[in-house]
């Protein structure tokens, strides 16, 4: 990964789940340093500023199960445009949520832009449910789900096409909380999958270096991490809205972000779940922008 010029685009999205604060997250990124960061590193940084997010209507989840459809496909739709006309003019895109329903709007943004986009998706969950398998209703654990074409059509079809990536190009690592349904579409789908368990009997190198190869053999032309912040322990990160213990620790996930930028395969980015009101002292920011230093070269030596 070369100096690159980097466009950051605030999401402030808390409508994809219940739990409020987590659109102050933008604004907890920047406080904490981010741009300041990344141009220390020898990156051009652009603040494109935050993406307008509707009020929500009062009203309880309809017949199709979906908290906030209306609202969540509109602002999925401006920022899938946004990030189009961001890579159009050749800059890097490095998103910061914002509830993980922004990834719905990102990966509709990148994925005309690719022929085989990967995806590397760091969380605690699969986020492979619909409104039929969705315990809550709530769209920030569908975002996966509705990229390789599974959920309801306003949000599967934003910019005209679906799906936006393939299911067997998608990896996911720190997996420790799945429903169900998500298991049997893993299973029926191929879904590559590296749980916990797998972290600790493998370890992180070893993890990260069949996670990279595997998408290398998928021949893949460009790769986007989807990073959730709750994919790493709450002992570390505990701003987040879906805590779930057990997870990778602060040391094994810088590791991780070290050998992606060595890998020079990242192609964009985005950093979500920091929920400024659960948090302790910008904690988790802090914690997000210190592994995207690492995602963009920061060194010791």
């Amino acid at each position: 990964m070369n100096k690159l010029n980097i466009s950051l685009i605030g999401v402030p999205m808390d409508l994809g789940q219940n739990r409020r604060g987590v659109d102050m997250g933008p604004s907890a990124i920047r406080y904490a340093g981010v741009v300041e960061r990344l141009e220390e590193i020898g990156h051009s940084v652009t603040d494109e500023g935050d993406i307008q997010i509707a009020a929500a209507e009062k009203t309880a989840p309809t017949d199709t199960n979906l908290r906030n459809l209306k609202e969540v496909t509109d602002a999925s739709t401006t920022l899938a445009n946004k990030i189009h006309d961001v890579m159009e003019n050749g800059q890097f895109p490095l998103i910061l949520g914002g509830d993980h329903s922004i990834a719905i709007g990102t990966l509709a943004g990148l994925g005309d832009r690719y022929e085989n986009l990967g995806v590397i998706w760091y969380d605690a969950h699969a986020d492979l449910n619909t409104g039929d398998t969705s315990p809550s209703g709530n769209i920030h654990g569908m975002p996966l789900a509705v990229s390789i074409g599974l959920g309801h059509e306003q949000l599967v079809n934003i910019r005209g096409f679906a799906p936006k990536i393939k299911p067997e190009n998608v990896v996911i690592i720190g997996a420790r909380s799945i429903d169900p349904g998500e298991r049997e579409l893993i299973k029926e789908k191929g879904i590559k999958v590296f749980t916990m368990h797998d972290i600790d009997k493998l370890g992180m190198t070893e993890v990260m270096n069949k996670a990279m190869w595997y998408l290398k053999d998928r021949e893949v032309d460009g790769v986007h991490l989807s990073l959730d912040l709750d994919g790493i322990d709450p002992i570390y990160t505990p701003g987040v809205g879906t805590p779930v213990p057990g997870g990778i620790s602060y040391r094994e996930s810088h590791l991780a972000m070290e050998m992606l930028y060595s890998s020079d395969m990242i192609t964009s980015a985005e950093f979500v779940e920091v929920n400024p009101i659960l948090d302790e002292k910008n904690k988790t920011a802090d914690v997000a922008v210190a592994l995207m230093g690492s995602l963009f070269g920061e060194k010791l030596l």
